[in-house]
């Protein structure tokens, strides 16, 4: 009768299986609102200005424009272009607590299309206009007069919301805190400017948030962590082979050795995506991000080819590297959306990045230890080989779904797993000390 492999005829190596199968996790799904048939302001809070993006039904315009924008918004740029801006500028009337006015341009404008089985087609304009206050006045104090479409449709409402405030803490990405709204007032039959004050926010804040956001998106870039850990799965081992013959990962090379390699491969993946995301956050080096998205994908797939049997053994710090660059490009377009002016950004650049480097030492700190402690049984084969099939599983997954731009059925899993990963991370824990409790007794 055939016997079984060590690794499967065990409880050990069932729960094992069971735990690499489902450490490849993804990103929780997100969903948007439907549009809502009220303009909508968001400020972006900048040291001297404020950069506004108004959003206004193309229905509710069209009745207060004055031309039709609705009805045939093919073009409607083109068309209406420098009337628009002249009717958001007759409607948009920031002043200093003092009665001074602001400055305000705008500066592009764009209709945006939604359509959907129910509301079907809703279409909006998208209007950016910069709020420049005068001379010595705060930015984050003044009173907000604005009656676009107002003026004409009084059952129409302005929701005026902070979208970004970095000397708060708040970014872009975050759910935006709404100020108030302008309306009619019906006892008095007019609309009401919005006094808006704003509390005062600080440099440290503002890094701060930015080493909360670094930490925030590498622990749920599933894509970035996984690289770097089946990267890492081969690291406590020697190389075997060489000289004519076949490279094949050997046995447990030592604590030191483990350390040695873990910390230049780690060293090397961090000063790679730092490079990038410096000069992609400036604006000097910048690339599609559906290319840069394929591409980290793939180097897991490199990753997990070399963890299943040695493609570049002792060189492991330069491919880290080498991918790294391409991991700090999608770190970059984080930081390069919130268009920061200059001090902000060479902040945030830092504390991200710094939030970026502290995740990352948590994750391996909880997950290296047991790996080391799994090298040094006849268990670790499988575990090794196990998790580079999976992950290149994921890696292929990735491609696909990166290259179609749709979803599939392995990515969709993977994004279900996500949630689970502290009991994963416990139940490696649980096997590593079980299986090298098991080896120190029978020594």
């Amino acid at each position: 009768m055939k016997q079984r492999p060590y690794f499967i005829s065990r409880p050990s190596g069932w729960l094992m299986i069971f735990l690499l199968s489902v450490l490849v996790s993804g990103l929780p799904t997100t969903s948007s609102a439907h549009p809502m048939p009220n303009s909508v302001v968001l400020l972006n809070i900048h040291t001297d200005r404020i950069d506004a993006e108004v959003q206004i039904p193309l229905n509710e315009l069209q009745a207060a424009f004055g031309h039709t924008v609705n009805d045939s918004s093919a073009g409607l740029v083109a068309r209406l272009g420098p009337q628009l801006k002249a009717y958001l500028l007759q409607h948009i009337r920031p002043k200093s607590t003092d009665d001074r006015p602001w400055i305000v341009s705008v500066d592009g404008l764009a209709v945006h299309e939604t359509r959907n089985p129910i509301n079907g087609v809703y279409r909006e304009l998208i209007a950016q206009v910069r709020l420049t206050p005068p001379v010595g006045e705060p930015v984050r104090r003044f009173v907000f007069h604005y009656d676009a479409v107002l003026h004409q449709v009084v059952t129409h409402k302005i929701l005026v919301s902070v979208r970004q405030d970095w000397a708060r803490g708040q970014v872009a990405d975050e759910q935006t805190a709404q100020v108030g709204v302008i309306e009619l007032d019906i006892v008095n039959n007019r609309i009401l400017p919005l006094p808006i004050s704003l509390e005062s926010g600080s440099v440290w804040m503002g890094f701060q948030s930015m080493i909360t956001l670094g930490m925030r998106h590498i622990s749920d870039g599933t894509d970035h962590l996984l690289f770097l850990l089946v990267l890492l799965l081969p690291a406590p081992l020697l190389v075997s082979g060489g000289s004519g013959q076949r490279f094949d990962w050997g046995r447990f090379g030592g604590v030191r050795y483990s350390l040695k390699q873990l910390v230049s491969i780690v060293t090397a993946f961090t000063l790679g995506h730092s490079l990038t995301l410096l000069l992609g956050s400036l604006g000097w080096l910048r690339l599609p991000s559906q290319p840069v998205e394929i591409l980290i994908a793939i180097s897991i797939l490199v990753s997990a080819i070399h963890a299943f049997r040695p493609l570049f053994p002792g060189r492991e710090p330069w491919v880290a590297a080498g991918f790294g660059l391409v991991h700090g490009l999608a770190f970059a377009s984080i930081l390069a959306n919130l268009q920061l002016d200059t001090v902000p950004m060479a902040l945030s650049i830092l504390g991200f990045n710094l939030g970026i480097e502290l995740m990352q030492l948590v994750v391996i700190g909880l997950t290296i230890p047991w790996l080391i402690l799994l090298s040094q049984t006849a268990l670790y084969s499988a575990v090794r080989i196990s998790g580079a099939v999976l992950a290149g599983v994921a890696a292929l997954a990735w491609v696909i779904e990166r290259v179609s731009g749709n979803a599939n059925g392995v990515t969709e899993l993977i994004e279900h797993v996500a949630n689970g990963a502290p009991w994963l991370l416990l139940g490696l824990a649980l096997l590593a000390v079980m299986t090298w409790g098991r080896l120190r007794a029978s020594a």
